[in-house]
């Protein structure tokens, strides 16, 4: 998509100088996202994507100070490694979010030992539906391949993973 597409009613383009600005702008952002959803309803829901990239930005949110006792942090996906592993995105947020002022905030996460990644899969649906829906914020990231949330392109239950009709809300995905 065209830069130009992107200056239209429903999208604004956002420059800035380095991650460190993008990273207080999001957060900022977030924050006050946050805020308005506990004004509003008494708690906030978060979903967080991991990756390479937001490490800087938990940091940033991390310090500001919003009633994170009312604030639920959740994965947008997950890895099936523990937490200690450093492709887990849990591990990420616990080391960079769950920081600060933040530490007061209930983190959801989406890993557990179970005897299938089928089985861990369908214990956090169940989990997850308990939340306080609907999420107030979700903040997504894009891989190199142009993956998103673990929607990768060559994932074989691809369909299966974008319905919204499905009853769950996690799936383990089969990418190839």
């Amino acid at each position: 998509m065209a830069r130009e597409q992107l200056s239209g009613a429903v999208y604004a383009w956002n420059g800035f100088a380095d991650r460190q600005q993008l990273a207080a702008a999001l957060a900022g952002h977030v924050a006050a996202r946050l805020t308005k959803a506990i004004t509003d309803r008494g708690t906030a829901l978060l979903a967080v994507s991991g990756g390479t990239t937001p490490a800087k930005f938990f940091a940033a949110l991390s310090l500001i100070p919003i009633a994170w006792d009312k604030v639920t942090v959740t994965l947008v996906d997950e890895r099936f490694v523990p937490p200690s592993s450093p492709r887990s995105n849990a591990g990420l947020v616990a080391a960079n979010l769950l920081q600060n002022k933040a530490a007061a905030a209930r983190f959801v996460p989406l890993y557990h030992e179970a005897a299938t990644i089928e089985d861990a899969a369908a214990s956090d649906s169940e989990v997850l539906q308990s939340l306080p829906w609907p999420l107030d914020v979700v903040v997504l990231g894009m891989g190199a391949d142009g993956h998103t949330a673990s929607f990768f392109p060559d994932a074989g239950n691809l369909a299966e993973l974008i319905d919204p009709s499905s009853p769950r809300i996690v799936l383990p995905v089969h990418a190839q």
